[in-house]
């Protein structure tokens, strides 16, 4: 009877090992790529200048024409341009002619 409640402590330890595992498992598998992926993003976001061809979250092709703070005004084909968030952009296809040069 004294052996089991002096190893009360050790029990303890081994209910919260497979609790720490598992947040272990999930922060390397999950979370960790996840925040890389967003700090990709807000690096490529902060990188878009006028010229560079880019795909929206939506699909439409374009390049920038106008690009402020919040906005990106893509122009589509010679008459066309459409304003997006800048959020709504997926990915740079071409990068434009001042860095090109």
């Amino acid at each position: 009877m004294w052996l089991a409640e002096s190893s009360g402590g050790g029990n303890l330890l081994y209910t919260l090992a497979p609790f720490i595992l598992m947040f272990a498992i999930f922060y390397f598998l999950l979370i960790r790529p996840q925040q890389k992926k967003q700090k990709q993003r807000g690096s490529m976001l902060n990188a878009l200048k006028k010229g560079d061809k880019v795909v929206t979250i939506g699909g439409m092709h374009g390049t920038i024409a106008e690009i402020s703070d919040d906005t990106v005004v893509l122009k589509v084909n010679d008459v066309t341009k459409l304003t997006f968030d800048r959020s709504s952009i997926n990915n740079v296809t071409a990068k434009g002619e001042t860095e090109k040069a």
